[in-house]
């Protein structure tokens, strides 16, 4: 890989793991442990190197319809930014977001950063290693999770009109994780490839049979069922009345008449269910309309930049 001899020299012996072409001559190089911004001559500005350290404890994007800058926030040593054409920006926070992440311990020496996607206030980060997720108005900060592949049982998918969620059951709880229809393929392809790899298997049923325990090696059971901590219901109405069947069906009395406790715990369920299907329903019809906003704002967008075009015509005669 050919670099000019001001990298080189700002380099030292750090190897380039990066390299994403800016504007023109300009460059960004990703090493281990920084990241260099190459700037070459220009009529306004000479040759440079910029260091970015990527020990930073929040990492910012702000996107202008040419321009973004990304900002690394080193906490009380403050912060530093770089600007890059937009259209490179998504290129530019992978090997970024990684480095930052190897600097931080949120992943292993030689773990590979597979994908990075941003969506809104949600930002994924697929490793060969384990799913990471930060939701938030920054790309990253201290505020993130971490879902390793050794701790997933299953992947599903909950389709939507507008968005759909990816279902990652796991030995602690269930993960879900949404994401817009128009990149769902694509971040569940992603996902489940490399979760695939990691229990090296080649497909789903695969991944099934390598996570299900044979029955020879099944933990013995008892009579007393453990209550499931995975249960969790709101003090409202519906809440409360699961709360008291739940205690019912877990130590129903000797006067407690089992068919009736059965009847109301499915007519409890079938209601639960409801609310759960109205809940998505309200959902959807707030990702429309989100999609109708966001597609409004485009226009202006695009018009704002035609006026633009033609009081630069004007000025120009």
């Amino acid at each position: 890989m050919d670099v000019p001899d001001a990298v080189t020299d700002a380099l030292g012996d750090e190897s380039v793991a990066a390299r994403v072409p800016l504007r023109g001559d300009d460059v960004l190089l990703v090493t281990p442990t920084r990241t260099l911004v190459y700037r070459a001559d220009g009529l306004l500005s000479n040759e440079s190197v910029t260091a970015y350290d990527h020990d930073a404890e929040r990492v910012i994007a702000s996107e202008g319809r040419r321009t973004a800058t990304v900002t690394l926030d080193y906490g009380l040593d403050g912060e530093s930014s770089f600007e890059v054409p937009t259209r490179a920006l998504d290129d530019v926070l992978h090997p970024v977001l990684a480095g930052v992440l190897n600097a931080g311990g949120v992943t292993d020496s030689g773990e590979r950063v597979v994908r990075t996607y941003r969506f809104s206030e949600l930002t994924l980060v697929v490793t060969s290693e384990r799913l990471v997720r930060h939701v938030g108005a920054a790309v990253w900060d201290a505020d993130y999770e971490v879902i390793p592949y050794a701790d997933v049982t299953d992947v599903t998918a909950e389709e939507g009109s507008v968005a759909s969620q990816l279902v990652l059951e796991t030995t602690g709880r269930t993960q879900r994780i949404k994401v817009p229809d128009e990149r769902f393929r694509d971040v569940r392809e992603t996902v489940e490839t490399a979760l695939f790899e990691a229990h090296g298997v080649a497909d789903y049923d695969a991944f099934r049979r390598a996570v299900t325990p044979d029955e020879d090696d099944a933990p013995e059971t008892t009579d007393e069922p453990d209550p499931d901590p995975a249960l969790a219901f709101s003090t409202d109405d519906a809440g409360a009345s699961a709360s008291d069947a739940l205690d019912s069906a877990t130590d129903p009395g000797p006067d407690v008449d089992l068919d009736a406790l059965e009847a109301d715990l499915e007519e409890l369920r079938d209601a639960l269910a409801d609310q759960r299907e109205r809940a998505d329903a309200q959902r959807d019809a707030i990702e429309r309309q989100r999609a109708a906003l966001d597609a409004q704002l485009d226009l202006l967008d695009e018009q704002a930049e035609r006026v633009d075009d033609l009081l630069e015509t004007i000025r120009d005669r």
